[in-house]
């Protein structure tokens, strides 16, 4: 099965799709550690080793990696790695909007589109637990018209859907 390659034009909806077969998965790692020191420097945040490290584990696949699975990962380098620690540094990756955390799962996964301000209405395969992301202008603009109807304000969205991707469907 071929990896579908994300179109960025202006009408496109798929920021990240799932992997195919021949995924060259660190190419997705070297992109995403990249693009977070890039946006760093350009605010003027720190992209601490810490920090950079989380965000290194959770690009480690592209499946939803709980919290303690980070923390485990990182007491492998460091037994002082604490749940604060971990914790902190997932709240400076999302509000850098370099991660995305789905409520779901209570998981998180790397941003396709990092730094963009944009919805996310996520894939998550029930079978190998991949995700892809998406960011559908018409979901979004059907959703905060159906919810202005209603006299709903919204401040924050997430769509999460299960099934199954490509390769387990």
């Amino acid at each position: 099965m071929r990896e579908a390659t994300p179109d960025r034009s202006s009408t496109s909806s798929v920021v990240s799709p799932f992997p195919g077969e021949g995924h060259d998965h660190q190419r997705c790692i070297d992109a995403a550690l990249a693009a977070a020191e890039q946006r760093c420097q350009a605010r003027g945040r720190r992209l601490t080793p810490l920090r950079r490290r989380v965000l290194e584990l959770i690009w480690a696949s592209h499946q939803p990696v709980k919290a303690y699975d980070l923390l485990a990962a990182l007491r492998v380098d460091s037994a002082s790695a604490a749940p604060p620690t971990v914790y902190r540094a997932l709240d400076f990756l999302i509000a850098e909007r370099l991660v995305h955390r789905l409520a779901s799962l209570n998981a998180y996964v790397g941003c396709g589109h990092p730094g963009h301000r944009h919805t996310g209405q996520f894939l998550i395969c029930r079978g190998c637990q991949a995700v892809a992301e998406l960011d559908d202008p018409e979901i979004e603009s059907l959703l905060e018209a159906r919810a202005s109807e209603l006299g709903f304000a919204r401040v924050d969205q997430t769509i999460e859907l299960e099934g199954l991707c490509p390769r387990c469907g």
